[in-house]
Formats: C-alpha cells, sequence, structure tokens
C-alpha cells in the first residue's frame, strides 16, 4: 500500500533522525568535493536552525517515518540584485529507500509556498555539477543553472 507523503515543519524531538540525515548528505557529498575534512563534520546547526524564524526546516514523513528534509532560509541579497531577499535551500535529503517517489519535490513545493508567505519571491540552492541525479531532480522542479563556482588548487 502507497502511503501518502506528509510534509510538516521539524520539532526539537526530531533532530536525531535530522542529525543522521545530515551525515547521509555528507556522505553522498564526498565524493563531489575533495576540499571537505576527512573526519566526522557537520554542515549545520540544525538545532538552532528549527527555532529560527527565517528558516523553514521541514520533514517528509511517510506513515510515522521521517524520510525526508530540506530547508529554506532567507538571505539578504546583493544590493545589485533586482531583489531585496531570496531563500537559501539546502539539507535536501531524502531516505534511500523512498527516492523517486517524489518526497524531495515535495519538500521543494512546501519550501516555496513558505517563502511566498515570507514574500520571498527568489529561490537558490547549490548542487556539485556531477552531481548529475540531483542536477536533474532540481530542474525536474523548476531550478535552472544559473552560475558555474569554480576552483583551483595552487
Amino acid at each position: 500500500m502507497m502511503h501518502q507523503i506528509i510534509i510538516r515543519k521539524a520539532h526539537a524531538n526530531d533532530l536525531e533522525k535530522l542529525l543522521e540525515f545530515e551525515q547521509g548528505i555528507i556522505t553522498a557529498e564526498r565524493p563531489f568535493d575533495p576540499t571537505l575534512k576527512a573526519e566526522k563534520i557537520n554542515y549545520y546547526d540544525i538545532e538552532k536552525m528549527i527555532s529560527a524564524l527565517d528558516v523553514a526546516v521541514l520533514v517528509a514523513e511517510i506513515g510515522s517515518e521521517i524520510v525526508g528534509s530540506g530547508y529554506a532560509r532567507i538571505e539578504i541579497a546583493k544590493p545589485y540584485l533586482n531583489h531585496l531577499n531570496y531563500a537559501y535551500l539546502g539539507f535536501m535529503y531524502t531516505v534511500a529507500n523512498h527516492r523517486g517517489k517524489g518526497v524531495n519535490a515535495k519538500i521543494i513545493e512546501a519550501l516555496k509556498k513558505w517563502c511566498t508567505l515570507q514574500d520571498v519571491f527568489e529561490m537558490r540552492l547549490d548542487v556539485y555539477n556531477d552531481n548529475i541525479s540531483a542536477i536533474k531532480a532540481y530542474e525536474k522542479s523548476g531550478f535552472k543553472k544559473h552560475l558555474i563556482n569554480m576552483r583551483m588548487v595552487v
């Protein structure tokens, strides 16, 4: 039986699962980024983000299981841009056996609704150039490639 995907705001009692998701993201991204430290690292202060007013941390549930996450954080835009602020999206994760079910798309759609309620009409995210499956998923949700970040070891 196919269970409905429910999207809701994350709560403090979701923290243990969200910390697992963060390590899942880091594990998935390590092959794409030789600049990450070899030891255990964290990208986020998830506990602080959950309680912040300018951040929406969402989780996806199927049944009673948390199967995905994502956040939108309101940022002030550069003064030369035609928008005052934008939402930066991150912490996009779906548990392996629930990928391909539209979990990520539902999280992005809910973050989009949250953004419009905050009068924010521009969303941005970063994705590794070689992470083709993530790029395709984001493009399917309406994102377009915008800027390429390049690096060089000297």
